[in-house]
């Protein structure tokens, strides 16, 4: 698995190299944006995951994480960042970031994220083999009202118009339709669909519904398809209610 680090301390490049490839990764180092965003656009390097400082020289990582999705929707994107205010959080999350740590940071949990994405990433498992056979499956092209998902693609085609979506958007909406009909709590939402991911609070799983019901509703203030339960979370329906 092939592994891009985007860090300009090269103390902590360097170790993050080491420890992965320790771990059986290919580790590329990139010390900025540009560098890392030529990286990712050639097709000779095929990155399965970016962990991506937000405090680079000249270009920030806001800034190369929305020209990432620009180009590519679905490599999944960790952002390892000093910087620990929510608003950090939620500005790197609506620019397509999938996850988020501070620094300092645990390896064995920083590990584990990124084995987690990886696992998670369709490169890895495009046709979900090890999925339960309790889960119910949802084929790579998905009719919902007038829109067409493609989960292949990582789009969402409604009347014409094709809209890109990240990586946790297509897991967060597969999730809702594997569990249709189900009132499903934002808590055990991030379980499932975030991996019991400390650093993430319930409030970005409505950020990432309110970007889910833009792309799927006729009426996005109305929504028939995500559902809010008051005071719990979310229930899917195919069909509008």
């Amino acid at each position: 698995m092939n592994i891009l680090i985007v860090e300009d301390e090269s103390v902590i490049a360097e170790g993050l190299k080491f420890n992965f490839e320790q771990e059986g990764f290919t580790a590329l180092v990139a010390p900025d944006g540009p560098t890392a965003l030529d990286i990712l656009r050639d097709p000779d390097q095929d990155m399965d995951v970016v962990i991506l400082d937000l405090m680079l020289p000249g270009m920030s990582g806001y800034d190369v994480c929305k020209e990432i999705r620009e180009f590519d929707a679905q490599i999944p994107i960790l952002v390892l960042s000093a910087r620990t205010l929510s608003e950090d959080k939620t500005q790197a999350f609506d620019l397509g970031a999938d996850q988020y740590m501070t620094k300092p940071f645990a390896l064995p949990e920083l590990l584990s994220r990124v084995r987690n994405l990886i696992e998670r990433h369709p490169k890895s498992d495009p046709n979900l083999k090890s999925r339960p056979a309790s889960v119910k499956r949802v084929p790579d092209q998905y009719e919902l009202g007038k829109s067409i998902i493609d989960f292949s693609k990582f789009q969402i085609t409604h009347e014409g118009e094709v809209e890109s979506l990240t990586t946790m958007e297509i897991q967060l909406l597969k999730y809702f339709i594997q569990n249709e009909g189900r009132v499903l709590s934002r808590t055990q939402i991030l379980e499932d669909v975030w991996n019991q991911n400390a650093e993430i609070s319930t409030r970005t799983v409505d950020n990432f519904v309110l970007r889910l019901r833009k792309m799927i509703e006729e009426n996005p203030a109305n929504p028939q398809h995500i559902v809010s339960v008051r005071g719990t979370g979310y229930q899917f329906f195919k069909m509008p209610r």
